[in-house]
């Protein structure tokens, strides 16, 4: 992975450049290191051992053949001027510092002992070469005002051998070619460190912004389920007030003490009433203002199942003879919303796939069951779904921890879908209408 600019410039100032000269980069994870293919992790250092080889036999070459150095003084010139390059995936900028000093020694052993055997210049060749390799990796890590450093000392040096060179008018002059490569060369390489840290940043602002969303829409489930379960517990409060308060008139000889306690009671069941809509008018938004109609449950699934028929999914019902009537309020709303969104899900990601819905009592808890076949025109299922927000997903959850249930939720090995939850019964807290 390239790795990122550590900051902006903060100025250009000669004691800045200076300072960061002086300063790599605190980030020494090599070049690639995270990459997930392994042997890209190890390509820097193949390159670099591929330069090197072919670098320091023709280093050797032109110092000791085309520029007439001592064979020994060329080989160890060569040696310091590329060995540097596999420090340059991890330490791009002390690689600099030693190369860059080699090659200034280089480039002053040859304009001031070395023999003219052939029409030479102040960068041989193989210097300029091994030093714009070097330019890249220090682009991709190093911060903009040093690489600006840089190639200012880049320039400088080479300006001022350029003026060394045309005193010895040894029959060229490539300093320019230098400043000019060199400076492309780490234009290029931080063009391409910043397009990787602006993906690096657009990613994390997608991760950020799905989990926002997760946890909006969970919000939402819960505000929703909080007004919906409003009415099934305002209607148990409401009971209960007009039970206490009829209790003195409906049983005779009741005791003033209990008379009393009857009383308390009612008006305790009031005050919570109103508490309950005062928190309700918290939660209900100006859009969910006007809800008034009643709350669907296990009966109202036979109306939901000919709705999805009528959007083109065959849908089949089964429920137990006379579960209605045992399922709670509350479970019987979040079985009813489960069903609604599983079948939803068909509708939107197995269009016309044949489906089959079941209510059945296992002991103390209700199974719900929505089960789907493949959708006829197109082999994929509803584990797309899946792959897409989740947002019905987080709605199901929200729904079976309410009644502290189970939800089983994947794809089948036909390529259908199962939607499958375990919701408690409780009759012996659920006070009769």
């Amino acid at each position: 992975m390239i790795a990122p600019s550590t900051g902006k410039p903060r100025g250009l100032s000669p004691r800045t450049l200076f300072t960061a000269l002086l300063s790599p980069s605190s980030n020494h994870t090599p070049l690639l290191a995270q990459a997930r293919r392994p042997w890209l992790r190890y390509l820097p250092y193949v390159l670099a051992l591929a330069a090197i080889s072919a670098l320091l036999p023709s280093s050797i070459n032109v110092l000791a053949n085309d520029y007439g150095i001592d064979t020994g003084l060329a080989a160890a010139l060569a040696v310091a001027q590329t060995a540097p390059l596999l420090l340059a995936p991890a330490r791009p900028l002390p690689a600099w510092w030693m190369i860059g000093l080699t090659d200034v020694l280089t480039s002053a052993v040859v304009l001031t002992t070395a023999t003219k055997t052939a029409p030479v210049f102040p960068w041989p060749a193989t210097n300029l070469v091994g030093y714009l390799l070097l330019m890249l990796p220090l682009a991709l890590r190093e911060a903009r005002r040093t690489l600006v450093a840089v190639w200012l000392a880049t320039t400088a040096v080479s300006l001022v051998f350029s003026v060394l060179g045309a005193v010895r008018d040894w029959g060229g002059d490539n300093s320019l070619l230098a400043i000019a490569l060199s400076g492309a060369v780490l234009v290029l390489g931080g063009a391409l460190r910043e397009r990787a840290e602006a993906r690096r940043l657009l990613t994390e602002q997608e991760h950020i912004s799905e989990a926002e969303r997760e946890r909006r829409t969970l919000l939402e489930e819960r505000a929703r389920i909080a007004r919906e379960l409003h009415d099934v517990v305002a209607h148990h409060m409401s009971v209960i007030a007009v039970q206490a308060a009829s209790a003195p008139y409906r049983i005779g000889g009741v005791p003033e003490e209990a008379a009393e306690e009857f009383t308390a009671i009612a008006g305790t069941a009031r005050e919570s009433l109103a508490e309950m809509r005062r928190l309700l008018g918290v939660l209900r938004s100006e859009e969910t203002a006007a809800e008034k109609a009643p709350q669907p449950g296990v009966e109202q699934l036979g109306q939901l199942v000919e709705t999805v028929g009528r959007a083109g999914v065959p849908a089949e019902l089964t429920v137990d003879p006379g579960l209605a009537q045992r399922v709670p309020q509350a479970v019987a709303l979040s079985a009813y919303r489960i069903v609604q969104e599983a079948l939803a899900n068909v509708v939107r990601h197995a269009p016309g796939a044949r489906t089959w819905v079941s209510l059945t009592a296992d002991g103390p808890a209700l199974l719900v069951t929505v089960v789907n076949a493949p959708p006829p025109e197109r082999g994929e299922s509803l584990e797309a779904s899946a792959e897409g927000t989740g947002q019905g997903l987080v709605g199901m959850r929200e729904r079976v921890r309410l009644v502290d249930g189970r939800l089983d939720t994947g794809p089948l090995p036909d390529g259908g879908f199962k939607v499958a939850a375990v919701l408690p019964l409780d009759p012996a807290r659920e006070t009769p209408a």
